[in-house]
């Protein structure tokens, strides 16, 4: 346990920085929590923090305390309309590295103008909860291989599963796959807790612009329409031009954006 004094003008005490956990601070103003920090790496081996704190002296120490102390690089994540954030994390040396934008995607296949649009030749579509797990975690390490050894993972959006280690594919249920006979092309996975959300739409680098990412998105958004829902919602990198314009084709709208920056 560290601890670190900081004369903030806060109260008459000092601020207090006090690592409490392996990647866990508090600042503490007059024995009051001021503020909190937190560090976690994510699967793809970044490592993000975040800091919650009541006072831009109290943000400021908790942010000097976590630099000094973690190895860089450092990522984090803040909502762009959040420009007090946003301003306290460049004071501490952060700087922008990309940015995602949130889609709102319609479901009806009116509006996206995917009624009818079926697979290519020779692929099926295997709705979500029937996929062959051996199949789909083939095709998503495969996926993920071709991935980090192009672009590298590390290009892939910032908010992903905490995945088991070793394991990618935590609920093979939330995916529908395009299947050739003997092998899986591309997948699709939508998560359904408050609101759906497409967590990822990928085909395998040799079957690219045949339709497939097309197909399990209309397979997707038409089933979600089916249930009663009237919009699902994704995350797409501003630079994946491919994606935007996939997504914008078929009547998706910005709504908001996050900002990825890294010390």
């Amino acid at each position: 346990m560290n601890t670190t004094p900081f004369t903030s003008g806060l109260s008459e005490n000092a601020v207090m920085v006090t690592r409490v956990a392996d990647r866990q601070w508090h600042a503490l103003d007059d024995d009051l929590v001021v503020g909190r920090g937190h560090a976690q790496h994510r699967p793809d081996g970044r490592l993000f923090v975040s800091i919650d704190a009541w006072h831009d002296a109290a943000f400021d120490r908790l942010a000097e305390a976590m630099v000094a102390e973690l190895p860089a690089p450092l990522h984090t994540v803040v909502d762009e309309a959040d420009v007090e954030l946003t301003a306290a994390w460049r004071r501490s040396g952060f700087t922008f590295r990309r940015r995602e934008w949130e889609y709102a995607v319609p479901t009806d296949p009116r509006v996206t103008g995917l009624d009818g649009v079926l697979p290519p030749s020779g692929v099926t579509l295997v709705p979500a909860g029937q996929a062959d797990e051996g199949l789909l975690r083939a095709l998503d390490r495969a996926i993920r291989d071709e991935v980090e050894a192009t672009v590298g993972w590390t290009s892939m959006p910032a908010e992903v599963i905490a995945f088991p280690e070793g394991d990618t594919v935590v609920d093979p249920s939330k995916y529908a796959v395009a299947a050739a006979p003997d092998h899986y092309l591309g997948l699709i996975r939508v998560v359904t807790v408050i609101r759906p959300r497409i967590g990822l739409v990928a085909v395998r680098a040799g079957e690219q612009r045949r339709g497939i990412a097309r197909a399990l998105l209309a397979h997707a958004l038409g089933t979600l329409h089916r249930s009663g829902f009237t919009a699902a919602w994704a995350e797409v990198q501003e630079s994946h031009h491919a994606a935007s314009a996939l997504f914008h084709g078929i009547g998706a709208q910005p709504m908001s954006s996050n900002l990825e920056l890294v010390r």
